[in-house]
């Protein structure tokens, strides 16, 4: 007969030694698998008399419940003790700072034109956008450039086809909205946008840049009323104390047409390499909406006048922060546009 007090001992001894769940399992299949030595202890079955079977089943399955019973209890133990091993080992510090997200930062281009389409809404205009592919009618018919104007020229406009062209310029959309307005007053938008032309690409130009255009229609409306909404712009822009003045040009779809300068910020109108010594520097081209502008959109220019302006996103931003080289905007350095987070 087998001694059933030592081979219980011998399963608690080893039990109690296990050192993992690992050397559990092994001894779990050692004692109570189908060929450990719990279950080899049946094969002495037919050894045994009628009146011994009861009773020696009886004592092996004891054995196997007391053996199952050690193992459940090691595991239990050794499943807490892996447990609290893992907390210690993986345990966050939650009094150290966290690990910030790298924020992106807006486009200095993208800054100028929010700071310019805040200021014209203050003013009571509407900002209004458009297609990048515009009508050669309301690029250029409309804005009275001619059929045999140089702007229309292959080497200064990129066309998709016959009658469709990359826009180039903003001019495109206040057309559009001249036409759709008719004959309601007052009109007050600015559009702003990309716009393209056949141009080599060095410090300060580029085959693609933003504007923003202005248009203010109304009866009454002078050269006066545009020269104080520009030195307002001027003055939100580059400082209180900046001066403008225009000077005489010629632009197809105004008349008179102006450039309009602006005193240097730098030196405040004294003269200095920015500004070429003159103490100003020019930011835009306005004008009186031409006649025939009126016009064609279906206004009586005897009844109603209107003004117009074009500002470059680009020579704004340029000017304002002192960029030297327009291709910056464009070139998607890192480095370049994270200097402009402390002006958003």
């Amino acid at each position: 007969m087998p001694n059933f007090e030592d081979l219980r001992k011998e399963a608690a001894e080893r039990i109690a030694q296990a050192q993992d769940l690992s050397d559990l399992n092994q001894l779990r299949v050692q004692y109570l698998g189908k060929k450990g030595k719990v279950q080899d202890l049946m094969k002495n079955m037919k050894n045994l008399s009628k009146e011994e079977k009861p009773q020696f089943g009886k004592d092996v399955n004891a054995l196997k419940q007391h053996v199952a019973s050690r193992i459940e209890e090691k595991r239990e133990e050794l499943a807490e003790s892996e447990m609290n091993m893992r907390i210690e080992r993986e345990k966050i510090d939650i009094t150290l700072p966290g690990r910030r997200q790298t924020a992106g930062n807006l486009h200095p281009l993208h800054i100028v034109t929010q700071e310019l389409e805040d200021l014209f809404i203050g003013l009571g205009y509407q900002v209004i956008e458009g297609n990048d592919i515009v009508d050669d009618e309301y690029c250029f018919e409309r804005a009275n450039i001619p059929k045999d104007h140089p702007a229309r020229a292959m080497q200064d406009s990129l066309y998709i086809d016959e009658n469709n062209l990359l826009r180039t310029h903003t001019t495109a959309i206040q057309m559009k909205v001249l036409e759709q307005a008719a004959p309601n007053l007052p009109i007050k938008v600015v559009c702003p946008g990309k716009v393209y032309r056949r141009d080599d690409d060095d410090a300060t130009h580029s085959h693609q840049f933003m504007q923003m255009e202005g248009l203010v229609v109304d009866r009454h409306i002078t050269l006066a009323d545009l020269k104080g909404t520009l030195e307002f712009l001027a003055r939100k822009m580059f400082g209180q104390d900046r001066q403008i003045r225009f000077r005489p040009s010629y632009f197809p779809f105004t008349e008179p047409s102006v450039e309009v300068d602006v005193t240097c910020h730098i030196c405040n109108g004294k003269g200095c390499p920015t500004c070429k010594g003159t103490g100003w520097i020019e930011i835009l081209g306005a004008g009186e909406v031409h006649p025939n502008v009126l016009r064609m959109a279906g206004y009586d220019p005897e009844k109603c006048s209107g003004f117009a302006f074009g500002v470059g996103i680009e020579r704004i931003a340029m000017l304002k922060y002192g960029v030297d080289d327009i291709r910056h905007f464009y070139t998607n350095d890192k480095r370049f546009e994270e200097t402009f987070k402390r002006f958003e």
